[in-house]
């Protein structure tokens, strides 16, 4: 019995495996582009977006550490507390530490101390 289940079993399997190669030789003859995705450029895009979103967002958020540091705050830890308080949410979505901070000021071109 089980000779038969195998024997059917490699049965399906070619027919999978032409179905699938008329499938993709039709496609290429449509002129569809066959192959996988260049990985290192995509990977290079992908750096060069996180770049970006994360430059936009210090900048973005600069004026605000700026605001708080004038009213007084002047440790990191401060800084990232009274984000929170404001709720000004961080680049996830999460609470404010004093690390992100210090790498957001850093991004934004200050030096924090």
């Amino acid at each position: 019995m089980l000779h038969i289940y195998a024997a059917v079993a490699e049965q399906e399997a070619r027919a999978i495996s032409a179905r699938t190669k008329a499938a993709l030789a039709a496609a290429k003859m449509r002129g569809v582009k066959l192959g996988g995705p260049k990985l290192e450029i995509a990977q290079r895009n992908g750096v060069k977006t996180n770049k970006t979103n994360a430059d936009r967002f210090a900048v973005n958020v600069q004026p605000v550490i700026q605001q708080i540091k004038a009213s007084g705050a002047t440790s990191l830890r401060a800084i990232a507390a009274a984000l929170d308080v404001r709720g000004v949410p961080t680049a996830r979505g999460g609470n404010w530490a004093a690390t992100q901070v210090r790498d957001v000021l850093r991004r934004a071109g200050v030096e924090p101390r």
